[in-house]
């Protein structure tokens, strides 16, 4: 998990009124100041906070004291829980490492109510600027409220693990051409797909979840989020459904990939070992002509040069009618 960036100390605000930008980068202490009023929306977000900061809010704000307890706690499992007066989110934002083959995970969390969103990043990693380029980008869904805040939220997690898997997607291609290669696999490729299916394992875990926190949002309908904003979120699933059907297919093809290898391996080995195999056989034929005439026995030849010539003789014609019957069935 990543979180080794330190949290900036200034303060992300902003102030939505009937659906326009009103202000941003005001004090958090003026936020409760809008909180009373309908017609605006506030978001503010927290780097890494205390839990006295969490303090201040939850009491203006009504939080759940578990919904604290899990914005506090790093790891959390991808969720959205329910509670009387607002909702809490868990999301991961993932980005995939293309050099080390490893997939970076940021953690971040989000208290929704009626007209307020806080963002609870636990590092800068979590990239909420590309959030609020988001936001900007579709300003026109402001007059939505906090629904058009929570979309772009969702929106930027989603498309980042989109991001991941379609890198994690042209890092397996390349490890399927290494399949077809005339050198043998080496530990470098071994490496390499050892990481990816760490990286796939994790992206599923972050991943999977959130199929099910899209629609739970999608089935509450009219609660928080507004009917016309259904459409974007159904947009928002339709891109996790399509993410976590292609992670669970690089999983398998990884999988294959990884079978193919020792497949591979094994093979080799069996040819190293029957041409090995079959030149021990040839060496073995003058071995034991040799050894044969090495005897302390009178014999056809013996003490005699034509002896000699004739088991030369025998050597080389039967290795060559051995080395001919071992090409011909390929064993060599």
């Amino acid at each position: 998990m990543s979180g080794s960036l330190v949290c900036d100390v200034m303060a992300r605000t902003r102030l939505y009124r009937n659906g326009v930008l009103e202000e941003e980068d005001f004090p958090v202490e003026e936020v409760s100041d809008h909180m009373g009023d309908p017609s605006a929306v506030v978001w503010f977000d927290m780097c890494a906070p205390t839990e006295e900061d969490l303090a201040q809010i939850s009491e203006e704000l009504g939080l759940h004291e578990l919904a604290v307890e899990d914005a506090l706690t790093h790891r959390q499992r991808p969720k959205l829980d329910v509670y009387d007066s607002h909702m809490f989110l868990s999301v991961y934002a993932g980005a995939f490492d293309q050099e080390a083959g490893r997939l970076d995970v940021a953690e971040a969390s989000a208290f929704v109510t009626g007209n307020v969103l806080v963002t609870v990043r636990k590092s800068e990693e979590f990239a909420i600027d590309e959030v609020v380029r988001r936001w900007d980008s579709s300003a026109g869904l402001a007059r939505y409220g906090v629904a058009y805040l929570l979309h772009g939220l969702l929106d930027y997690v989603v498309d980042s693990h989109f991001d991941a898997v379609e890198a994690m997607d042209e890092q397996v291609e390349a490890l399927e051409e290494t399949l077809f290669e005339e050198r043998p696999i080496g530990p470098a490729e071994q490496r390499r797909t050892y990481e990816m299916r760490k990286s796939l394992a994790l992206l599923r875990r972050i991943v999977m979840p959130m199929r099910e926190v899209v629609n739970t949002l999608l089935r509450r309908n009219g609660e928080f989020v507004d009917g016309a904003m259904l459409p974007y979120f159904q947009d928002v699933y339709d891109h996790v459904l399509r993410v976590t059907e292609w992670t669970d297919s690089l999983r398998d093809l990884i999988a294959n990939i990884r079978e193919a290898h020792l497949t591979m391996q094994g093979n080799r080995l069996n040819l190293i070992m029957k041409r090995v195999t079959g030149w021990a056989a040839i060496i073995a034929v003058p071995t034991m002509i040799t050894g044969f005439y090495g005897q302390n026995l009178p014999f056809p030849g013996f003490e005699r040069a034509w002896g000699f010539w004739v088991s030369t003789f025998l050597i080389v014609l039967v290795s060559a009618l051995l080395y001919r019957s071992f090409r011909r069935r390929d064993w060599l």
